[in-house]
């Protein structure tokens, strides 16, 4: 599955895209140079069962350690992948 993302300097998210559809997403918000707030995540039932969203989270883990950023999850979803993973909490 290819995450995709998409950025203008003020928002931002990763997302799935099949045949020009967006079948998974997550949306955040940058608050200031070094933070972004996952503000939103949606799955269709296309993917569901294949664990599109925590791939999400992980693409914005990933994101976040390339550009030395903290993330904070406001989003439920995103909040509890947070929350079962110690790994990403570097990121917190």
């Amino acid at each position: 599955m290819e995450i995709k993302q998409k950025d203008d300097g003020k928002n931002g998210m990763f997302y799935v895209e099949q045949e020009g559809k967006v079948l998974a997403q997550m949306t955040y918000v940058w608050t200031g140079a070094e933070r972004i707030i996952i503000d939103h995540t949606e799955v269709d039932d296309a993917l569901r069962g294949q664990s599109a969203g925590k791939q999400l989270v992980a693409k914005a883990v990933e994101f976040a350690r390339e550009k030395s950023l903290k993330i904070i999850p406001l989003c439920p979803f995103a909040k509890s992948v947070f929350d079962k993973v110690a790994e990403y909490r570097d990121v917190l």
